[in-house]
């Protein structure tokens, strides 16, 4: 069982950024490809970004958004610059069983999942 913990969320002026992170205490942090995706009330839950096991690997559905991890600190990373007031969301972390790199963007090809972190941006 993988346990993950967002941090980082918060209340920021539209153009700003901040940086989302996700911990977990497991020690098999590293054997997980990583996901970020975002929920907006009334929405479906939304893809943001994936990374590979060894970070060496990642994609983002948003250019402003990039993701990576340190597995030595058992952390994901999701850094979100010039931020829009429409991306305004929960931010959820995930990990995906498998080994193979590839752009797992749905949420039903994800395992474990944290319990989220608001992201509000005013306009």
């Amino acid at each position: 069982q993988v346990q993950l913990v967002e941090s980082g969320g918060g209340l920021v002026q539209a153009g700003g950024s901040l940086r989302l992170s996700c911990t977990t205490s497991g020690r098999t942090f590293r054997s997980y490809p990583m996901g970020w995706f975002r929920q907006a009330p009334g929405k479906e839950r939304e893809f943001v970004a994936a990374v590979s096991m060894s970070g060496g690997s990642t994609y983002s559905a948003d250019s402003r958004f990039t993701i990576s991890r340190d597995n030595a600190k058992n952390t994901v990373y999701l850094q979100m610059n010039s931020l829009k007031p429409e991306v305004t969301a929960l931010y959820y972390c995930a990990a995906r069983e498998g080994t193979v790199w590839r752009i797992a963007s749905r949420a039903d090809d994800y395992d474990y999942w944290g319990q989220g972190t608001q992201v509000t941006v005013s306009s």
